[in-house]
C-alpha cells in the first residue's frame, strides 16, 4: 500500500489522539494497521474477507484491546 492511500477510522474523535487504526485498500486487498506504530506490521485481507474481519473486531475499543484478547 502506498502512504498516500492510508485512512484514518472515521470513528476517531479529536479526543481520540493516535488511538485508532487506518486502513488502506487495493483493488484485491485491504490493509489496517495501528495509528501508534505505522511501521510496525499490518494486516493484510483479501477484499471479501475484510468485512469478516471487522464483524470480528466490534466491542473493541482499541487494536491493543483486540490484541490482548486474541493473545
Amino acid at each position: 500500500m502506498t502512504s498516500d492511500n492510508w485512512r484514518k477510522s472515521s470513528y476517531s474523535g479529536e479526543g481520540d489522539g493516535n488511538n485508532c487504526v487506518e486502513i488502506a485498500n487495493s483493488p484485491t486487498h485491504v490493509a489496517v494497521r495501528d495509528t501508534k506504530a505505522p511501521a510496525r506490521a499490518t494486516l493484510t485481507f483479501p477484499t471479501g474477507a475484510f468485512a469478516a474481519f471487522v464483524n470480528g473486531v466490534k466491542g473493541y475499543s482499541t487494536v491493543t484491546d483486540f490484541a490482548r484478547f486474541r493473545g
